[in-house]
């Protein structure tokens, strides 16, 4: 199982001065190629933590938002990826845009957000999302669907479509600040293009070249 890759390559040349300029530009690309129906969900990224042993876990969760200031998502508190950041701040993001044969690939630490840009966010989610973030605790361990289904038909009847669901204490979003940020571009006979950002003390960036 084997692809061949495009021939097209990633120059320290063409790289924006700072990572998160250059993400948005492979972001936007990523969302014009899901219109097109090359790309599913282009914020769909994988998280990975490691608890205080250096465990590691990962999992899929969608980006929803960026900025100079690192790249945000929202999640229980409660849940397991929540509590190894609460004892682990260390965290890695990749973006897997693999019909563009592009990985973009994040480390740094994560930070909870204030609970003004979390209340913020969560006004905007679907009213069905908001009785979610209510319902599940989770993470844990429940002893069926119906259990599930039965709470999220409870918060339902208490807050019908059109009233305002009061905003979970234990449900928020983090930032990830990043440190490193890759831009990896597959190329022809596995000789792939891997440029990489890494934060100098001072706050700028350089960028440097990894062999495939």
């Amino acid at each position: 199982m084997r692809a061949h890759y495009r021939a097209e390559g990633l120059v320290e040349a063409d790289l924006a001065t700072h990572p998160m300029d250059q993400f948005a530009r492979w972001f936007k690309q990523a969302a014009q190629a899901s219109v097109q129906g090359m790309v599913y969900e282009p914020n769909a990224m994988v998280v990975s933590t490691a608890d205080a042993e250096g465990r590691p876990s990962s999992r899929t969760v969608l980006l929803k938002q960026y900025d100079e200031q690192g790249f945000v998502f929202y999640t229980n508190y409660d849940s397991r990826k929540a509590r190894e950041l609460s004892e682990n701040p260390y965290v890695s993001l990749l973006f897997p845009w693999h019909p563009m044969a592009r990985q973009v690939i994040v480390t740094g630490t994560a930070r909870r957000t204030g609970r003004d840009e979390t209340a913020a966010y969560f006004r905007t989610r679907p009213h069905g999302s908001q009785l979610g973030a209510w319902a599940s605790a989770q993470s844990s361990v429940i002893s069926s669907r119906d259990e599930l289904d039965a709470a999220y038909e409870e918060l339902s009847a208490r807050y019908p479509e059109g009233e305002q669901v009061p905003v979970p204490p234990h449900w928020g979003g983090f930032r990830v600040v990043p440190q490193t940020v890759e831009f990896w571009q597959g190329r022809e006979n596995r000789l792939h293009d891997r440029l990489r950002y890494v934060v100098e003390p001072d706050g700028s960036w350089r960028a440097e070249r990894l062999s495939p």
